[in-house]
Formats: C-alpha cells, sequence, structure tokens
C-alpha cells in the first residue's frame, strides 16, 4: 500500500503531505482547489509524463515523493527487482520512491535510495497501482486488455493453461517460420552452403591445430640459427664443465666453486657463517652441474636439418592461406571452422529434413489448436460468469436493466499469422490463443449490445467501469486502486451505490477517490480536503485530514454549498450514520 505521499511544486500545490491509510481514502474540495493534482502527483511518482506546465516557477522543479510498504509475493517480487538495479528497502522495510521535474522539462527518478531510469517507477507502478479516471476508462476498452482481464477472472487453472498454449504456441511458430525460410530460400541457401563446405574442405585438409603456428615459428628460428645456437652452447658447456679448456691452463667454474667451498669450510669451525655459505656454495655448484647436463643434452638434440625447416615452411604457408581467408589467426580459423560446421545445418534444404519439420509443425499445430479449444471453452465459461456479476453490480448502481456482456469471438484469419483448425473452423492463432474479447453493453432491454464505448453515456460508462472494478477486484492486480472522479454525472440513491461499493473493494485493497459526491465521501475510512489559501500573493493549497465535526462541515459544504448550514450539517451526519452502518454490516 502506498503509506504517504508528498508533493512539492505541482501546480497550486506548494508543500503538502498525504498521509494514507488502509481502506477507502477520500480526497475533496472546491472546484479548482488542486484535487487533481494528487491524481496528477501519483502519475508522476509512477512513471507518467512529466509536464513543465504544472511545475511552480518558485522553487523551479516540482518533487513528488512517495513511501510504499508491500507484503507477500508482490513485496519479494518488487524489492528483488528494485535490489538487482541497486536500489534497497528502508531500515523499517518500506521502499522510498522520488521523481523530480524541473521547470525546463528535465525529469529525475530515485528508487530505494538510488537514481534510476524514469521506467523503474513505471515497472513498480504497474504491479503496485491502478488509476480510473473518466481518460484512463479508456484501458478497459483496449480488446487486449478486455482479454487479459477476463484471463485473469477465469483464475489461477486457466492461467496455467494459458502459460502452456503460449509455450506451444511459441514452438509451433518457430518452426513455421524456420519451414517456411528454408522452403523460401532454397537457391540463396544452397549457395551459400556450397561456399561453406569448400571452405571446410580447405581447413580440413590442412587441419590446423591450436597454438600451432607459434610451436612452428620457435622451430623454424631454432633451425635458421642453428650453428649459432650450437657455438654459445658449445661455449658455455666448456666454461661450466671440466674436459675441455676455454683458455690453457684456466680451471672451471665447478673446479672454482670447489675451492671457494673448500676454503670457507675450513674456517667454518671458527665462524659458523662460513660454513653456512660454504653450504649454499655446493648448491650453486649442484645446480651448475644441472646446466651443464642440460646444455650436453641441448647440444645432442640441437640439428640443422634443411629437410625438416623446408616442411615447417611449407607447413606456415599453408596455415597463412587460411589465416588470409577466415580469420586473423590459427586460432581464428578454428572457430570459423566450427562456426560454419553450425551454420551449415541449419543452411539444410534437404527434403529429409523438410519433411521432419513439416512433421514437426503438423503435430504443434495439433497440440496449439486443442490448447486454443480449450482455452475458447474457459473463456466463455468465464465471460458467463463475469458479464452476470457485473450485471448485479450494475444492477446496485440504478442501473437495473442494464447489462454486460462478453463476446469470445475467433480471431480473423489475416495474411501475416498462422491459422489452426478449431471444431474444423480456420482460425488465425496468436500469442494469447485464438481469441478475441470484447466487452458489449446492453443499456435497457430491446436495447442492441454495442461495445462499451458506443453503448454508454459518460454516466453510464463511469458505473459500467466501477462494476467491472468491483468484480475484477477478487481476480489479482494491483493492491492500490485510484478513482479520479469515476462518479462523474451521477446522483441520488447510484451516489450512495457507488460509495458503497467503493467501500467493499477497500475490504480488499487501498482505495484512493478523488470525488465531489458527499454519498461516496462518507464511506471514506479517511477523509483528507484540499483547500485554497488566498492569503498571499500566491495562491497555494494544501491537504489535511478532516474528522467528526469538520467532516461534517465538509460534507455539508458538498451537499449545499454551506459548511455551517445547521440543516445541511444534520444531513452529512445522517450520511455519515448511513454509511457507518451500511461498512460495519
Amino acid at each position: 500500500m502506498l503509506e504517504e505521499l508528498r508533493i512539492t511544486g505541482l501546480g497550486v500545490i506548494d508543500d503538502t503531505t498525504l498521509r494514507l491509510t488502509t481502506g477507502m481514502n477520500v480526497i475533496t474540495g472546491e472546484t479548482g482547489a488542486g484535487k487533481t493534482m494528487v491524481v496528477t502527483g501519483l502519475g508522476l511518482l509512477f512513471g507518467g509524463r512529466a509536464d513543465a506546465g504544472r511545475v511552480r516557477a518558485d522553487p523551479g522543479r516540482a518533487v513528488v515523493e512517495g513511501r510504499l510498504r508491500l507484503r507477500g509475493k508482490l513485496a519479494d517480487t518488487v524489492l528483488a527487482r528494485i535490489t538487482e538495479a541497486g536500489g534497497e528497502p528502508d531500515d523499517d522495510g518500506s521502499l522510498l520512491l522520488s521523481r523530480t521535474v524541473t521547470i525546463e522539462g528535465r525529469s529525475r527518478a530515485h528508487v530505494g535510495g538510488r537514481s534510476m531510469p524514469v521506467s523503474m517507477l513505471s515497472e513498480v507502478g504497474d504491479q503496485v497501482l491502478a488509476v480510473h479516471g473518466q481518460s484512463d476508462q479508456l484501458r478497459l476498452l483496449r480488446p487486449s486488455e478486455q482479454r487479459g482481464s477476463l484471463d485473469r477472472f477465469a483464475g489461477p487453472d486457466h492461467e496455467k493453461l494459458l502459460e502452456t498454449y503460449r509455450e506451444t504456441y511459441t514452438r509451433w511458430r518457430s518452426v513455421v517460420d524456420d519451414l517456411a525460410d528454408r522452403r523460401r530460400n532454397a537457391r540463396t541457401r544452397s549457395q551459400e552452403a556450397d561456399l561453406l563446405k569448400l571452405g571446410l574442405d580447405e581447413i580440413s585438409r590442412v587441419d590446423p591445430q591450436p597454438g600451432e603456428d607459434d610451436d612452428l615459428r620457435a622451430e623454424a628460428q631454432r633451425l635458421e640459427h642453428a650453428e649459432g645456437l650450437r657455438v654459445a652452447a658449445a661455449q658455455a658447456a666448456q666454461a661450466l664443465a671440466s674436459g675441455v679448456e676455454v683458455a690453457e691452463d684456466a680451471p672451471d667454474a665447478t673446479q672454482l666453486l670447489g675451492l671457494a667451498r673448500r676454503t670457507l669450510e675450513g674456517q667454518a669451525g671458527t665462524d659458523p657463517k662460513l660454513g653456512d655459505l660454504a653450504a649454499r656454495l655446493e648448491e650453486a655448484a649442484t645446480l651448475i652441474g644441472d646446466v651443464s647436463s642440460e646444455l650436453s643434452a641441448y647440444l645432442g638434440e640441437l640439428d640443422a636439418d634443411p629437410a625438416r625447416l623446408e616442411q615447417i615452411y611449407e607447413r606456415r604457408a599453408a596455415l597463412r592461406g587460411l589465416t588470409r581467408k577466415y580469420a586473423d589467426d590459427v586460432e581464428g580459423v578454428i572457430v570459423w571452422a566450427e562456426e560454419a560446421r553450425t551454420k551449415l545445418a541449419a543452411l539444410d534444404t534437404s527434403d529429409e529434413l523438410l519433411e521432419e519439420l513439416d512433421k514437426e509443425r503438423q503435430r504443434l499445430a495439433l497440440q496449439v489448436g486443442e490448447l486454443s479449444g480449450r482455452l475458447t471453452a474457459a473463456r466463455a465459461e468465464a465471460a458467463v460468469r463475469f458479464s452476470e456479476a457485473v450485471s448485479v453490480e450494475l444492477a446496485g448502481l440504478a442501473m437495473p436493466h442494464a447489462r454486460v456482456e462478453v463476446a469470445v469471438l475467433p480471431r480473423p484469419v489475416g495474411r501475416d499469422e498462422p491459422t489452426v483448425t478449431i471444431d474444423g473452423a480456420e482460425v488465425a492463432a496468436g500469442p494469447d490463443g485464438a481469441d478475441e474479447v470484447e466487452l458489449r453493453l446492453l443499456a435497457h432491454p430491446g436495447a442492441p449490445s454495442l461495445p462499451l464505448q458506443k453503448g454508454a453515456s459518460g454516466g453510464e460508462l463511469s458505473r459500467v467501469m466501477l462494476a467491472i472494478e468491483v468484480v475484477f477486484a477478487g481476480a489479482g492486480g494491483p493492491e492500490t486502486l485510484v478513482f479520479d472522479e469515476v462518479d462523474a454525472g451521477v446522483g441520488g440513491q447510484a451516489a450512495v451505490e457507488i460509495g458503497r461499493r467503493l467501500a467493499r473493494l477497500a475490504r480488499s485493497h487501498q482505495v484512493l477517490v478523488v470525488t465531489h459526491l458527499p454519498q461516496v465521501a462518507a464511506f471514506a475510512d479517511r477523509h483528507l480536503v484540499v483547500a485554497k489559501d488566498t492569503s498571499g500573493a500566491i495562491t497555494t493549497s494544501g491537504v489535511s485530514i478532516v474528522e467528526e465535526t469538520q467532516r461534517a462541515r465538509e460534507l455539508a459544504r458538498m451537499l449545499a454549498g454551506l459548511p455551517d448550514s445547521d440543516l445541511g450539517i444534520a444531513h452529512a451526519e445522517e450520511l455519515l450514520a448511513v454509511a457507518d452502518k451500511e461498512k460495519r454490516g
């Protein structure tokens, strides 16, 4: 739920804080006092379009801040997404949101203490809040929204079926598109496959190995400089080991180390430190002996082999031929070959593969058709239940003869969509099934069944939408519902019924209502009033909570425009008593 909303510098609102509660929160006030700015602020907080024209010149920016307290699975989902993006909840578990809009039109968003794209606010808003106003009623007039709402109303088993259908549909479309592409581009695919085969044949003949080029380069360098390497190794061996003198009467390194070690050992009894150094000289002599042996082995292996050098030249030339055509180095050539083999499999247009794909297409088409039929039947059953429930609600909203019907119609066959057969009829299958859903209104007996937007007046449409929302309330969706003057054009007993149904919604949802009807405001669990302040040079508005006597005076003002009228206050108190009795019942 939304616990708190602070608005600064937006329209006539200078700086005000709305402290909201669970249940039904009602906002009232004089015309022009700024009630709509509250809804505008909510829109901004949850990612709506920023209008710089609504920003007050002083201080030159509008700021909307909100505190959300989430629970259950919704909390897990939303907070996990926020944490992934770098934000975090407050110490008490609540989530802080902020949106700033400057007078120049620049906009910034903060979620969980971190700066984030405005789209993150929209993502959160889609899950926690739904705004219903005369303009927002267009949401439920869209066929896709009507189908989605009916699917939610149908229940969790239906949604599982829909998920299974979508997975099958995705596989089916993939096979359909793949098969069509292979058939349509068979010649192009065949040409590309031939080129890949030529490349793979050439690479296979050479058979390059990882790291081979570097190894060959090093070996070639040794063979090319074999004589110089031999002389260097031989002279080093002569200097280290006895047997061949570098210069006449010159002792070798081993002899010199032995002489030094023996000399130090002779005095080790006097100073142990010299004994330690003698031991280290012995280690050095051992190391030099090892090096001498390795030099001897190196000389034995070193061979200036012109034939081997020629083989290396030829091999490296073959590898360079591959790197000129396919990649920058041998490793790249090997990768190219692996990718080419994968592409070659994808380019296959053989009759055997096409036949196999066609069988898979037919198998999946049967599954899609079967699942589509089950979806259609489930939607038709849910449509009957939904129509009856909404019609009952309309009877209580002073539309006793009106009836809402839900038409579940087959999707017309189009040029760009695959089709399936359901009950012998060919229909187009989409990602949500083979149905189109349309809400229709019969305003009175004998009236034609028309789409909502054509069959209802403004006041009727408000009541129809409220009835639909009451029915949908038990079928999931956001926990916070905002109604912005959906009671426009309504009065009398119908207004009382609207208040009663909003109060019913508030048992399971947090409801925020902007209204001009006292019959609706009387059902509030918390009543907030937007009031103008014209004492300064600039008119501003603020929001305050009214209770008891103040609340009765506000309802009297709404009833007759006379907050101090004894008759108006008496009528207001009667309304409050009736509403309280209804809520307790």
